[in-house]
Protein backbone atom coordinates (compact mmCIF):
# COMPACT_ATOMS: atom_id res chain seq x y z
CA UNK A 1 0.00 0.00 0.00
CA UNK A 2 1.63 3.66 -0.91
CA UNK A 3 0.95 6.41 0.63
CA UNK A 4 1.57 8.89 -2.23
CA UNK A 5 -2.36 9.35 -2.92
CA UNK A 6 -2.60 10.58 0.87
CA UNK A 7 0.54 13.03 0.45
CA UNK A 8 -0.83 14.15 -3.17
CA UNK A 9 -4.63 14.94 -1.36
CA UNK A 10 -2.20 16.83 1.49
CA UNK A 11 -0.21 18.97 -0.88
CA UNK A 12 -3.91 19.64 -2.56
CA UNK A 13 -5.45 21.10 0.18
CA UNK A 14 -6.55 24.73 0.51
CA UNK A 15 -4.70 24.65 3.67
CA UNK A 16 -1.53 23.39 1.86
CA UNK A 17 -1.57 25.77 -0.70
CA UNK A 18 -2.17 28.89 2.31
CA UNK A 19 1.28 28.19 3.08
CA UNK A 20 2.99 27.90 0.14
CA UNK A 21 0.88 31.46 -1.12
CA UNK A 22 0.83 33.91 1.78
CA UNK A 23 4.24 35.77 3.24
CA UNK A 24 3.74 35.22 6.49
CA UNK A 25 2.41 32.29 7.83
CA UNK A 26 5.40 29.76 7.15
CA UNK A 27 8.34 32.04 8.91
CA UNK A 28 6.20 32.28 11.92
CA UNK A 29 5.28 28.94 11.65
CA UNK A 30 8.67 27.99 11.55
CA UNK A 31 9.98 30.01 14.18
CA UNK A 32 7.45 28.66 16.84
CA UNK A 33 9.03 25.17 15.44
CA UNK A 34 12.47 26.41 16.04
CA UNK A 35 11.44 27.48 19.64
CA UNK A 36 9.64 24.40 20.05
CA UNK A 37 12.95 22.67 19.22
CA UNK A 38 15.08 24.58 21.60
CA UNK A 39 12.15 23.79 24.78
CA UNK A 40 12.11 19.99 23.89
CA UNK A 41 16.25 19.59 23.58
CA UNK A 42 16.51 21.31 26.38
CA UNK A 43 14.29 19.27 27.87
CA UNK A 44 15.75 15.89 26.55
CA UNK A 45 19.34 16.93 27.43
CA UNK A 46 19.05 17.86 30.93
CA UNK A 47 17.49 14.30 32.39
CA UNK A 48 19.92 12.74 29.32
CA UNK A 49 22.83 14.54 30.97
CA UNK A 50 21.58 13.85 34.29
CA UNK A 51 21.84 9.96 33.13
CA UNK A 52 25.16 10.16 32.03
CA UNK A 53 26.37 11.50 35.60
CA UNK A 54 26.71 14.68 34.22
CA UNK A 55 24.87 18.26 35.01
CA UNK A 56 22.43 19.33 37.91
CA UNK A 57 23.73 16.43 40.21
CA UNK A 58 22.45 18.43 43.43
CA UNK A 59 18.96 17.58 41.93
CA UNK A 60 17.30 14.18 42.36
CA UNK A 61 16.75 12.25 38.96
CA UNK A 62 13.31 11.85 39.52
CA UNK A 63 12.69 14.83 40.13
CA UNK A 64 14.65 16.30 37.67
CA UNK A 65 12.32 14.03 35.12
CA UNK A 66 9.38 15.34 36.68
CA UNK A 67 9.92 18.92 36.10
CA UNK A 68 11.09 18.23 32.49
CA UNK A 69 8.51 16.28 31.35
CA UNK A 70 5.89 19.00 30.88
CA UNK A 71 8.18 20.83 28.65
CA UNK A 72 8.94 17.86 27.32
CA UNK A 73 5.44 16.61 26.31
CA UNK A 74 4.45 20.44 25.81
CA UNK A 75 7.24 21.02 23.31
CA UNK A 76 6.57 17.89 21.38
CA UNK A 77 3.45 18.56 21.11
CA UNK A 78 4.00 22.04 19.46
CA UNK A 79 6.47 20.42 17.40
CA UNK A 80 3.53 18.08 15.74
CA UNK A 81 0.99 21.05 15.30
CA UNK A 82 3.60 23.21 13.27
CA UNK A 83 5.41 20.56 11.37
CA UNK A 84 2.10 19.20 10.01
CA UNK A 85 1.26 22.68 8.12
CA UNK A 86 5.26 22.69 6.98
CA UNK A 87 5.14 19.40 5.98
CA UNK A 88 1.44 19.50 4.07
CA UNK A 89 2.82 22.80 2.18
CA UNK A 90 5.71 20.41 0.68
CA UNK A 91 3.73 16.99 1.06
CA UNK A 92 5.05 15.18 -2.30
CA UNK A 93 8.69 16.70 -1.72
CA UNK A 94 8.59 14.81 1.41
CA UNK A 95 7.04 12.00 0.20
CA UNK A 96 10.01 11.34 -1.95
CA UNK A 97 13.04 12.17 0.30
CA UNK A 98 14.35 9.38 1.68
CA UNK A 99 15.52 12.04 4.54
CA UNK A 100 11.43 12.53 5.60
CA UNK A 101 11.41 8.83 5.97
CA UNK A 102 14.71 8.62 7.72
CA UNK A 103 13.50 11.26 9.73
CA UNK A 104 10.15 9.94 11.00
CA UNK A 105 11.57 6.47 11.55
CA UNK A 106 14.14 8.45 14.17
CA UNK A 107 11.13 10.12 15.58
CA UNK A 108 9.13 6.55 16.09
CA UNK A 109 11.97 5.16 17.70
CA UNK A 110 13.02 7.92 19.72
CA UNK A 111 9.18 8.68 21.02
CA UNK A 112 8.85 4.95 22.01
CA UNK A 113 12.88 4.99 23.74
CA UNK A 114 11.70 8.06 25.61
CA UNK A 115 8.33 7.05 27.08
CA UNK A 116 9.13 3.11 27.79
CA UNK A 117 12.60 2.88 29.27
CA UNK A 118 14.32 6.33 29.26
CA UNK A 119 11.16 7.31 31.52
CA UNK A 120 11.16 4.33 33.30
CA UNK A 121 15.01 4.85 34.09
CA UNK A 122 14.20 8.51 35.17
CA UNK A 123 11.69 7.62 37.60
CA UNK A 124 13.90 5.45 39.43
CA UNK A 125 16.23 6.22 42.02
CA UNK A 126 19.54 6.64 41.30
CA UNK A 127 20.50 3.94 43.92
CA UNK A 128 19.21 1.39 42.18
CA UNK A 129 20.30 2.06 38.60
CA UNK A 130 23.42 0.11 37.18
CA UNK A 131 26.56 1.79 36.17
CA UNK A 132 26.06 1.16 32.52
CA UNK A 133 22.09 1.14 31.62
CA UNK A 134 21.45 4.97 32.32
CA UNK A 135 24.33 5.97 29.97
CA UNK A 136 23.64 3.44 27.09
CA UNK A 137 19.90 5.05 27.35
CA UNK A 138 21.18 8.22 27.53
CA UNK A 139 23.87 8.01 24.84
CA UNK A 140 20.99 6.40 22.35
CA UNK A 141 18.25 9.25 23.39
CA UNK A 142 20.72 11.99 22.49
CA UNK A 143 21.50 10.35 18.78
CA UNK A 144 18.57 8.99 17.97
CA UNK A 145 16.78 12.92 18.74
CA UNK A 146 19.74 14.65 16.83
CA UNK A 147 19.66 12.13 13.73
CA UNK A 148 15.77 13.70 13.85
CA UNK A 149 17.16 17.03 13.54
CA UNK A 150 19.97 16.20 11.38
CA UNK A 151 17.02 14.61 8.57
CA UNK A 152 15.04 17.13 9.26
CA UNK A 153 18.08 19.74 7.69
CA UNK A 154 18.66 17.43 4.96
CA UNK A 155 15.59 17.63 3.92
CA UNK A 156 15.42 21.03 3.23
CA UNK A 157 19.01 21.15 1.95
CA UNK A 158 19.22 18.23 -0.19
CA UNK A 159 15.52 17.34 -1.03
Amino acid sequence: MSLQPFFEWMGGLRFSAFFLESVWPTPIIQCIHLAAVAVFAGAVLMVDLRLLGKGLKDTPLPRLARTAEPFLIGSFVVLVLTGIPQMASTALKQYYSPFFWWKMEMVLIAVILTVTVRRKLASTDESQLGPVLPKVVALCSIALWTSVTIGARLIGLLS
